[in-house]
């Protein structure tokens, strides 16, 4: 079976965040991620980690301003200077945290600003951002997201995602594999798995059910048998990462809410 981190985001929200990394490891996780660490700092982070027998797999990159609606920085121009010195957070988190992979999110595109104009700043800022977090022994990863959950987002599809990967050219800079996201806006997810992981530049799975996000098991896919393929296919490649369980609890943020949908969760 493949390994799986608890989003901390999302799961055991009837728990203050810093009391979900114990609720995640009662219920047998062994690594978490999340969105975003900054509110907090990376000792205190770090000492709940250690605390619990936790590995920290994945977070963000300072996105701009979450609140006012930003999601990412990576393709808006004249943004270059406030990027750079996110990833510069960003990696001096990673660093306390001993986290290998942090996700660049791409941002909205602006409207009026031309896609080829968004695609070179996109690039650009990734191959600076990669170069610093290569001296960091760190991997950074992109996400192509569906337009649904955040309309104008600018990278959607897998082969968008792995053009960029390519074209910046630096082997720590990989796709991170949404099934929630590509199931959503291109499906044939299985396919997918087979075309992509074999070429080293997946870094990570995240898993949600479709349409509602919520548990895997909820929902139009068959998430046993992704789980097999990933394994068929990990084995055969040397893959050996992780997959975030990225999904909101249908019980909602209840006592036990999460624990009690946790059936799907191989044990």
């Amino acid at each position: 079976m493949p390994r799986f981190a608890a989003n901390l985001s999302m799961l055991y929200n009837e728990h203050a965040f810093l009391d979900r990394f114990a609720a995640a490891a009662a219920d047998g996780f062994r690594a978490v991620e999340y969105l975003f660490p900054y509110e907090f700092e990376a000792a205190e982070l770090a000492r709940r980690l250690q605390a619990h027998g936790l590995e920290q797999v994945l977070f963000n990159a300072p996105p701009g301003d979450w609140a006012a609606g930003e999601r990412g920085l990576a393709c808006l121009p004249g943004r270059e200077r406030e990027f750079r010195q996110g990833i510069e957070q960003a990696l001096a988190y990673a660093e306390v945290l001993r986290c290998p992979r942090i996700h660049v999110m791409a941002g909205l595109a602006p409207a009026g600003v031309e896609r080829s104009r968004l695609q070179a700043t996109y690039e650009d800022n990734l191959a600076w951002a990669a170069g610093q977090a290569a001296a960091a022994g760190r991997d950074l990863l992109i996400e192509p997201i569906n337009p649904r959950d955040i309309p104008g987002f600018f990278l959607n599809r897998q082969d968008e995602a792995h053009r960029v990967v390519q074209a910046v050219g630096a082997p720590n800079l990989k796709v991170q594999m949404d099934l929630y996201h590509c199931q959503v806006v291109e499906g044939d997810l299985a396919m997918k798995i087979r075309q992509y992981l074999p070429t080293g530049r997946v870094g990570h799975f995240q898993i949600a059910g479709v349409p509602q996000r919520h548990e895997p098991d909820l929902g139009e896919l068959n998430y046993p048998y992704l789980f097999g393929v990933i394994d068929e296919v990990a084995a055969a490649c040397g893959w050996t990462g992780w997959v975030g369980c990225e999904y909101r609890p249908a019980r909602g943020a209840v006592p036990d809410g999460t624990r009690a949908g946790l059936g799907w969760l191989p044990r």
